[in-house]
């Protein structure tokens, strides 16, 4: 069957709002945890996760940090424009580079109240009085002037320009104490203090996420401490969710819907000890979808250069040449091992003197996905009809319906502040 046909109505499934968790558990690690191996369900807590993994399982995880993306400006009328910055503009090598501006900043947006927006500067004063000391000094003062400008209109976004006059506070520090964090819409409510701290995992490191990798909201200290008594550790990798990860699927099929792109941000370390981990054999764990979209990216990434080096008789300069569009992965035919792509994939790094792996990644697994590199995923019970049910799929096939069946009948919580489930490739 061509991927492209497949039907997004095959996907849906009655999600009562009752089941919709609008707050997490006041203890983190105490979600219940669907367990799905050899085409049986058990159930427990995610306090007890090690229990579930063998010894020395390579479980890797999304460190990236959920910034507050979402700006209110109020005009001298007294209306409000919502301002939710996406992502950088293009002329920035990537996030990272983009939220450490300092003074200006372009950025492409979402604006809520857009036809209230002439062509006026929007202003908002940001006190910081009520910062620690250290903030107050870092500032060096108290009230800072921020403005937005806009720039141009596309069919998909503003193009923004942020100014602020103090060149000391970077932009992601603009967003921390100007902003609000941006919690799905299907929780139906603002935003509050607490998910400051909730909706962001404990091991968050780099801004630039509008979006929680909500698999890892489960993990603690001490959850940590007993997977390490297994020599499970952590590993982590790098993807900045977009707002595109809440994009429904439209369209009858998948063929017309456009999967969003999203930095990804990999280490050639963590490249070599994922070749390592293979060659033990040991087994493979992604804690969310994004760590799972993260992986696989990188063996189809050895894939183009080994076809690129193929045709060409040398490796690609530039690092787009290699980047995984929407259906790459379905396009390119590939023999390759997964050790044998991931040290084509170092080897380039290698030869290119490129230490950390940074480009955007749009690859879209479906259920007719062949998984390279993961054997199980940590995962959320995700929205019906979306990408994410998709990805699902490709580890459990058409068991996803009894394993979402067995979740509904049995009081599990759904969505972002919800419950979850480890998935064994099926």
């Amino acid at each position: 069957m061509d991927v492209k046909k497949i039907q997004i109505a095959d996907f849906n499934y009655e999600l009562p709002e009752e089941k919709i968790a609008k707050y997490p558990l006041p203890k983190r690690d105490e979600s219940k945890l669907l367990i799905y191996k050899n085409e049986e369900i058990a159930e427990d807590r995610y306090f007890n996760l090690a229990h579930h993994l063998p010894d020395n399982t390579f479980l890797i995880f999304n460190n990236t940090k959920v910034v507050e993306a979402r700006l209110l400006f109020k005009k001298n009328t007294g209306s409000m424009i919502e301002i939710f910055c996406l992502e950088p503009d293009e002329m920035y090598a990537d996030i990272t580079t983009a939220m450490a501006t300092k003074t200006k900043v372009l950025w492409k947006c979402l604006v809520g109240g857009a036809k209230k927006w002439k062509e006026e500067l929007l202003i908002k004063e940001i006190d910081l009085k009520h910062q620690t000391q250290l903030v107050f000094e870092k500032a060096n003062g108290s009230l800072i002037t921020l403005t937005a400008k806009k720039i141009k209109k596309t069919n998909e976004y503003f193009l923004i320009e942020f100014n602020w006059n103090n060149e000391h506070l970077s932009f992601a520090e603009i967003l921390h104490y100007a902003g609000i964090i941006p919690l799905p819409p299907y929780l139906q409510r603002d935003a509050e203090v607490k998910d400051k701290e909730t909706y962001q995992t404990i091991y968050a490191k780099y801004d630039g996420s509008v979006a929680a990798p909500t698999a890892g909201l489960h993990f603690t200290g001490s959850l940590f401490a007993s997977l390490a008594t297994k020599n499970i550790l952590p590993h982590y990798v790098t993807l900045h969710v977009g707002a595109g990860t809440f994009k429904p699927v439209k369209t009858e099929t998948i063929e017309h819907h456009e999967m969003h792109a999203e930095f990804i941000d990999v280490s050639i370390e963590f490249i070599q000890q994922l070749i390592e981990t293979i060659q033990q054999q040991r087994k493979i764990v992604c804690v969310g979808t994004t760590s799972l979209r993260t992986i696989e990216t990188l063996y189809w990434m050895g894939v183009k250069l080994s076809q690129w080096s193929m045709v060409n008789g040398q490796w690609p300069k530039k690092i787009d040449d290699i980047s995984i569009h929407q259906w790459d992965v379905y396009q390119m035919q590939s023999e390759i091992s997964a050790i044998d792509a991931l040290r084509i994939l170092s080897g380039w790094m290698k030869e290119n003197k490129v230490h950390r792996l940074i480009t955007k990644t749009q690859i879209i697994i479906t259920s007719h996905y062949q998984l390279k590199i993961a054997d199980g995923i940590v995962t959320n019970f995700h929205q019906p009809q979306s990408t994410l049910l998709l990805l699902i799929s490709s580890f459990v096939g058409e068991q996803w319906k009894k394993i979402y069946n067995y979740a509904l009948e049995n009081d599990f919580r759904f969505l972002s502040y919800g419950d979850g489930c480890l998935l064994w490739k099926h």
